[in-house]
């Protein structure tokens, strides 16, 4: 007796062991894997969880909410770009008060060339009104219709602008260049100008009042024939244009001014 409890204790746990592996296998046999299979399902699912991306649902209202999160965002940046334009509008004269509008047209095809702007006769603009942003001179209204305004830009191929150093008063014409920069034709040969010299509208300009902002001088060809010439980095942003401001032409220029301005191309500038 005492000899089997002691081999009892020697084998019992190898037995137990060997018992469990056993089972276990005949078990697995039987189920082939199905309880096995569901207990690491069980023991894994949180991991899974944690792991498995969001649910259709929960990609439909991330969605909504990042659409919601832009449109406030867009209704915030226009609120305070109209803002800032009605305090100009509100500093200038009553009675010479510009007319605030927006752009809602432009095609990709003439991007540089012109837009289209919501205000039109009906809002007492007239074709010759003149076009402005933040930053400076934006163009000149070329079309009228009751309810919009087409709006010839500065930086079309075909626009001229009368314009002069504000620091030295070097003058020449600003012409287009279907980008954000101009090509400043100077009438001086070797006019003083240098890089980082504001430019604005002329004196002898016909079609814009005097010192309107237009740009800064970026670079300088002064060996250019028949006359110097100069790159000039427009400061209102043609880019990306949303709101405007429209205010009526100038009144002519003096016949004294218009005799004695004669540009060496023998075109008068706008």
């Amino acid at each position: 007796m005492f000899t089997s409890r002691r081999w009892w204790e020697r084998k019992g746990l190898q037995i137990g062991l060997l018992g469990l592996v056993v089972g276990g296998a005949w078990m697995l046999r039987q189920t082939q894997g199905g309880l096995l299979l569901g207990m690491y399902e069980e023991m894994t699912r949180p991991l899974q969880m944690l792991h498995a991306g969001p649910t259709q649902e929960e990609r439909v209202k991330d969605a909504r909410v990042l659409e919601l999160k832009t449109r406030i965002a867009d209704l915030e940046s226009q609120n305070k770009k109209l803002k800032d334009l009605l305090g100009y509008v509100e500093k200038e004269p009553l009675a010479a008060r510009p007319i605030p509008a927006r752009v809602v047209g432009r095609g990709a095809d003439h991007w540089w060339q012109q837009v289209t702007i919501n205000r039109g006769s009906r809002a007492g603009i007239q074709e010759g009104y003149i076009v402005k942003a933040e930053g400076g001179l934006v163009g000149l209204v070329e079309k009228v219709t009751d309810n919009s305004s087409r709006v010839l830009l500065i930086s079309d191929l075909k626009s001229q602008v009368g314009v002069t150093i504000s620091r030295t008063g070097a003058k020449g014409v600003l012409r287009g260049d279907a980008s954000a920069e101009g090509v400043l034709e100077f009438y001086e040969k070797v006019p003083n100008v240098k890089p980082g010299d504001l430019v604005s509208t002329s004196n002898y300009s016909q079609k814009f009042p005097s010192g309107l902002a237009v740009g800064r001088v970026k670079s300088l060809n002064l060996k250019k024939l028949p006359a110097s010439v100069g790159t000039i980095e427009l400061s209102s942003s043609i880019r990306s244009l949303d709101w405007v401001t429209v205010s009526p032409k100038p009144e002519n220029q003096t016949p004294e001014i218009q005799q004695h301005f004669k540009p060496a191309t023998n075109q008068k500038p706008q």
